[in-house]
């Protein structure tokens, strides 16, 4: 069976947020069943840990001898399982990997710049100062990324892929600066998912066990 890492509780800013929540969803989405490895504070520095995520992050994917890292690549190999998540077609292939890959590159580092400032360095006078610069570029990435996805109900027409499921698990991180009611109402309509109130049940729960 696929063995998940995950922490066994964060503080509460971060539950719902903590990126196995991805990996969760992706295999909920395809059906195919996994469990939790919980890390206690401090697991995942230990040199065990340590050969298998070199970060100390979460999650890890560890199935049959096999051991991935990073949320993208992991999604992309379990979107090899699932045609729902990675079409066969070439063409809506290429597209999904394309998504996923812009909402790790062009579009997270900004919202996470932001969304830092708020969260760890909030009475920081340089944070102040920094705040507004890092709100603004955050939201011109977030206004061209509207503009792509237009009127569509998904970024590649009326096909959910894995690169939505990477996308809107992105503008799930800070709500406030998802202004523009088409971003809203995609989030919205991803989430809407079964599969995704399922993963994030189970992440939960690991953290109300933990409690």
């Amino acid at each position: 069976m696929i063995t998940i890492s995950a922490f066994r509780w964060v503080p509460p800013f971060a539950q719902g947020q903590v990126r196995d929540l991805r990996v969760r969803w992706a295999l909920e989405e395809a059906g195919i069943p996994y469990r939790a490895r919980l890390l206690s504070f401090g697991d995942q520095d230990k040199p065990e840990y340590r050969a298998l995520q070199p970060f100390g992050q979460v999650p890890i994917f560890e199935e049959a001898g096999q051991v991935l890292f990073e949320t993208g690549a992991i999604l992309l190999h379990i979107g090899e399982r699932c045609e729902a998540l990675l079409p066969t077609d070439p063409g809506a292939r290429a597209r999904a990997t394309q998504w996923l890959i812009a909402a790790l590159n062009s579009v997270e580092p900004h919202i996470m710049n932001a969304a830092t400032l708020d969260v760890f360095y909030a009475d920081e006078e340089w944070a102040k100062l920094r705040k507004p610069s890092a709100t603004e570029f955050a939201g011109r990435r977030l206004s061209a990324l509207a503009a792509s996805l237009g009127d569509k109900p998904y970024l590649d027409g009326d096909r959910f892929t894995v690169g939505d499921l990477m996308m809107s698990t992105v503008l799930r991180i800070a709500p406030p600066l998802v202004t523009d009611p088409r971003l809203a109402a995609y989030v919205e309509r991803c989430t809407a998912r079964p599969a995704f109130q399922r993963a994030l049940d189970a992440q939960m729960g690991d953290f109300s066990d933990a409690a």
